[in-house]
């Protein structure tokens, strides 16, 4: 991970790194697997396909199975973009209207394998799983233990800052710079991928740099008088003044305060919360004004990532193994920097997002 990627997130909310290691030495060290909740009917014109993939990104594997299955590729859906260098387990689906299941056993490998095949009424949406979960080994470590195994109980029962991780940004931050110049030429990129992309990353880059500012002040994790709540698996969201100030569900890690995913429309916040979050909007002044020429209209994200079910162990003296699940949209990254310092194997880095 590099220098130009970590100041795209911010300030670490437990202190220093306890250590060192090495990230994706190998694909199996980074282990994905998309929690999905949906009942599958059995029948319709959507084929869900549940793929199991080594070394490759998901928009490589949605190509594939266009191309086999005669198919646009406007046709193949997904849920959440995985890495590349990881073994992951995503769902696919594929709309077939009055077609057979078309046969992909060439496709198949030790690199991509089908786990299970169904039909149903409707196509797989952007975001349909409900979480993911990952088994992380980190290799080559050198850490101070017993600080590790604190910050591990900390992290487990206070949870870490919800940022974007350094996939959404691009190697060196590539993707900022891009956005940047589309921004400057209050222009938006032709293609629809770029475009999606690149607005992501500036307003990515936007809610990072007001989740730096409360994390610095430490109140990410704390309620202000003028916050939007919302809670960890929920659309919804509420004024901070409706809530009692002892409700045992923030201290339970299941309501947390919200910060801004800029765009067009009024702010559900107020008093000290909107002007930190007009004063961070204010210093990306060009971003911010193409965000909302773009029509993106404002929404929220919880600025605490609880960490469920975390558990570790190590399998030999320099090697940690971490397994947790995290809500979709949110970052493995975000919780392994407040454990320990990250080095990348060569070709070993975050390209996409989880």
């Amino acid at each position: 991970m590099t220098a130009a990627n970590l100041d795209l997130l911010g300030p670490l909310a437990w202190g220093p790194p306890c250590g060192r290691a090495v990230l994706k030495a190998t694909p199996e060290d980074f282990r994905v697997t998309e929690v999905m909740d949906i009942e599958l009917s059995g029948a319709g014109e959507h084929l869900w396909l549940l793929i199991e993939k080594r070394n490759q990104n998901t928009e490589e594997v949605a190509r594939q199975l266009a191309r086999l299955a005669g198919v646009k590729l406007r046709d193949v859906s997904y849920a959440g973009m995985k890495d590349r260098l990881a073994v992951t387990c995503q769902w696919f689906s594929l709309q077939l209207p009055g077609r057979e299941d078309p046969d992909f056993a060439a496709l198949w490998n030790d690199s991509l394998r089908c786990l299970a095949a169904q039909r149903h009424s409707r196509k797989l949406q952007r975001g349909a799983h409900s979480a993911n979960r990952f088994v992380i080994r980190l290799n080559q470590l050198q850490a101070d233990r017993p600080a590790l195994e604190a910050r591990l109980q900390q992290i487990a029962s206070q949870g870490v800052p919800n940022y974007f991780g350094p996939q959404r940004f691009g190697r060196g931050g590539s993707n900022v710079h891009d956005a940047r110049s589309w921004a400057l030429r209050e222009a938006l990129p032709p293609a629809r991928g770029t475009r999606s992309r690149l607005l992501s990353t500036a307003r990515s880059l936007l809610f990072n740099r007001l989740l730096a500012g409360r994390v610095a002040d430490a109140t990410w994790n704390r309620v202000l008088p003028g916050d939007c709540l919302a809670f960890t698996n929920s659309r919804s969201q509420f004024a901070a003044e409706r809530l009692d100030s002892d409700d045992p569900r923030l201290a339970a890690l299941d309501l947390h305060p919200t910060g801004a995913l800029w765009g067009l429309g009024e702010s559900p916040v107020s008093g000290q919360t909107l002007m930190m979050e007009q004063e961070s909007v204010a210093a990306e002044p060009v971003l911010a004004r193409w965000l909302e020429k773009a029509g993106l209209e404002q929404a929220r994200r919880i600025l605490r990532l609880p960490i469920g079910a975390l558990a570790w162990h190590y399998p030999s003296p320099d090697s940690l193994e971490l397994e947790f699940t995290l809500p979709t949209g949110c970052f493995a990254t975000a919780v392994l920097r407040e454990l320990v310092i990250l080095d990348d194997e060569p070709g070993g880095g975050l390209e996409s997002e989880i």
